[in-house]
C-alpha cells in the first residue's frame, strides 16, 4: 500500500478537527487588523509558555546563532518570535480564507525592476526565500506581479493540503509540490519565476553542508540544480511586517553574479550567507521553530539533546 493511499480522506472524523480549525480560521480572516495583531501577539505568548518542545527548539537555535546574547535576551527574542509567528497564523486567515479582501494598499514592494529584468531574460527566475514569519501575508502583491509561482511541502493531513494548495492558488498561477521537480523545470522553461525557500533541513541525502549563522547545516543543493538547467538568474526576496502600521514590505535583491559556480558547497554557503543577512535585520520574524540544524556531520552528538 501506498504512502499516500494511508492517509486519512478529507472527509473523514478523524480529520474533522481540522475542518474545525479552518471554520475559526474562516472567521478570523474577517477581523479587523486592529484585533487581529493584539490577538496573534497574545496567542503567541500562551503557546511560548505552554509549548515546551518548540520552545526548547527555539532557544536551542538562537543561542547557537546568536551566542553574544545573555539568557535573558535568548528568552525574550524567543518569545518575540512565538509571536510574530503567531500573527503570520492568522495573516494567513486573510489570503487563504478571505481572499477578496484587500491588503495590497498596505503592502510595499521594493526592486521590483530585478524581477522583471530577470524576467525578461526568458530563461525563468528562482526567487530565493526564507521561512519568515510573513510568507503569505504578501501573496496578494506578489500574485498581482503575475509572474511568480511559489513552491510548497506537501502536508500528510488531507484538509491542511488541500487549504495551502487552495489558498494559494487564489493569487498564484501555479502551486507546485517541492518534490515535482518536473513541473518546476517546465515552468523555468516556460520563463516562470519560482518563488523557493530552500532553508529547512531535508535531510543529507540531497544537501551538502555549509555554515549558517555559523554552525555547519544540511542545505539543499536544489538551488543550484534548478538554476543550471535552464540558466536561470537566482535573487534573494525577503518579506517583513511592520506591527505598529500594521503594513508588510517586499524586497527583490539584484542577480547573483557567477552563480552558480559549479561547487555545491560554495553555492550553499553563499546563499546561506544571503538567508543570514536577511534574518539578521527582523530576527524576531524568522521561523526558528523549526529543527534548522536536526541533520548533523558524521560523528556529531545530536543538536536538541
Amino acid at each position: 500500500m501506498s504512502k499516500r493511499s494511508k492517509r486519512h480522506h478529507i472527509a473523514s472524523p478523524r480529520v474533522w478537527p481540522t475542518w474545525l480549525v479552518v471554520g475559526i480560521g474562516w472567521l478570523v480572516g474577517r477581523l479587523p487588523l486592529g484585533v487581529m495583531f493584539p490577538l496573534g501577539k497574545y496567542l503567541g505568548r500562551l503557546v511560548f509558555y505552554v509549548g515546551g518542545s518548540r520552545r526548547h527548539i527555539t532557544e536551542t537555535n538562537l543561542r547557537a546563532c546568536f551566542p553574544e546574547r545573555s539568557d535573558e535576551q535568548i528568552r525574550a527574542l524567543s518569545k518575540a518570535v512565538f509571536e510574530a509567528v503567531a500573527i503570520g497564523g492568522l495573516e494567513m486567515c486573510i489570503t487563504w480564507l478571505n481572499p477578496k479582501r484587500s491588503l495590497r494598499e498596505r503592502i510595499s514592494v521594493h526592486g521590483v525592476e530585478h524581477l522583471q529584468q530577470a524576467v525578461a531574460q526568458g530563461r525563468g527566475v528562482i526567487v530565493l526565500g526564507g521561512h519568515f514569519a510573513t510568507m503569505d501575508a504578501i501573496a496578494q502583491a506578489l500574485g498581482d506581479l503575475e509572474c511568480v509561482d511559489v513552491m510548497y511541502r506537501e502536508n500528510k493531513n488531507p484538509v491542511w493540503e488541500w487549504l495551502q494548495v487552495y489558498g494559494r492558488s487564489h493569487h498564484f498561477q501555479g502551486v507546485v509540490e517541492r518534490k515535482d521537480t518536473r513541473t518546476t523545470l517546465r515552468m523555468l522553461k516556460a520563463g516562470r519565476a519560482i518563488w523557493y525557500a530552500a532553508d529547512q533541513d531535508y535531510g543529507a541525502k540531497h544537501s551538502v553542508f555549509a555554515p549558517f549563522f555559523g554552525v555547519e547545516t544540511a542545505t539543499i543543493t536544489a538551488t543550484s540544480r534548478f538554476a543550471r538547467f535552464n540558466d536561470s538568474p537566482v535573487l534573494m526576496m525577503t518579506q517583513h511586517r511592520d506591527y505598529a502600521a500594521r503594513r508588510w514590505s517586499i524586497t527583490f535583491g539584484p542577480p547573483l553574479e557567477n552563480f552558480p559556480t559549479g561547487d555545491d558547497r560554495a553555492d550553499a554557503t553563499r546563499t546561506n550567507q544571503i538567508v543570514e543577512a536577511e534574518v539578521r535585520k527582523h530576527p524576531e520574524q524568522y521561523l526558528w521553530l523549526h529543527k534548522r540544524f536536526k541533520t548533523r556531520p558524521a560523528g556529531e552528538a545530536p543538536f536538541y539533546g
